[in-house]
């Protein structure tokens, strides 16, 4: 986190403006480490117990950190995967993003936290805010918005208080989200529109310098069409498009998000790339998830058009 001249918290937005500029990148890579698929290097040791299979994970992710950070604006930890690994593998999820920070990337935590006003208020407290004189453990947080204003207020005050970004699902890359985010209110629009609606009015109050809000959606790159209904609602927010690489989608399907600036929607590739070595001929998994994260790096830029 970082501070205007003044000693506020620069926005969210501002900082991810200020990265993607000085990168022309536009990509985030997912960490989702699945022990399983960990490189034979480090799936042997993580056999041996829970507090090693954290170790593991954490050694692999910080191997992931460095052969991506020329090309990407943020790393995109999944939580669960962490979590799954009690307290070893939060405390590996503490020291992965701290390396992440310390290489100049921002930290968006993939938790998708919902729940009441007193309760957010403490997912609030463990992801967004500052620790012990430190930073928080995340730039930014996944939030599901399904609660209503009141659970989601605690974020916004993060966002306010302490520059935090969130990322509000509006219309996830899964095949079951048309079941109910596709579902028709009695005005006839569907369920993610009133959320997309909801996203722009809440986040108002939270425009960086740049023009963007602090803010942002999420929104599935596996939906192309929507992509750019879901722009046309979200003028200022920062989208966040999950589902190119494994899921099937690709850089040309997200270019409509891009329409509000360079940096008003990022890209977010995981298993393709961290996982890039199953499929290449090399044997060096941080060679590979380089090459791919590259590759990615100048589709997505090339898309946008910027």
């Amino acid at each position: 986190m970082t501070s205007d001249a003044a000693g506020a918290p620069t926005p969210f937005a501002d900082r991810l403006a200020d990265v993607v500029e000085r990168k022309r990148s536009q990509l985030v890579v997912g960490l989702d480490p699945v022990v399983d698929l960990l490189p034979v290097e480090l799936r042997g040791e993580a056999a041996e117990g829970r507090a090693a299979a954290a170790g593991a994970v954490e050694r692999f992710c910080r191997g992931i950190v460095d052969a991506v950070a020329p090309y990407v604006v943020a790393i995109k930890p999944q939580a669960a995967f962490f979590e799954a690994l009690g307290s070893d593998g939060w405390r590996a999820l503490e020291h992965v993003s701290r390396y992440a920070r310390e290489a100049g990337l921002l930290v968006i935590a993939d938790a998708k936290r919902c729940d009441i006003g007193s309760t957010a208020r403490a997912y609030a407290a463990a992801f967004l805010e500052p620790r012990d004189g430190g930073p928080p453990l995340a730039d930014a947080l996944t939030v599901g918005p399904y609660l209503g204003r009141d659970s989601v207020d605690p974020f916004l005050a993060a966002c306010r208080r302490d520059g935090a970004g969130l990322f509000l699902l509006v219309r996830t890359s899964n095949a079951g989200a048309a079941e109910l985010q596709d579902a028709v209110l009695a005005d006839g629009r569907p369920v993610w529109r009133h959320i997309a609606q909801l996203v722009d009015e809440w986040g108002e109050e939270l425009v960086g310098a740049c023009g963007l809000s602090s803010v942002g959606a999420v929104v599935g790159a596996t939906v192309p069409r929507i992509v750019g209904e879901a722009r046309r609602e979200m003028p200022r927010a920062i989208i966040l498009l999950p589902g190119v690489g494994a899921q099937g989608a690709t850089p040309a399907d997200v270019a409509r998000a891009f329409t509000s600036g360079p940096s008003s929607a990022v890209v977010n590739a995981s298993r393709s790339v961290i996982y890039a070595y199953r499929d290449a001929p090399q044997d060096d998994w941080r060679a590979a998830a380089g090459a791919e994260a590259a590759r990615l790096q100048a589709a997505v830029w090339a898309a946008a058009g910027w």
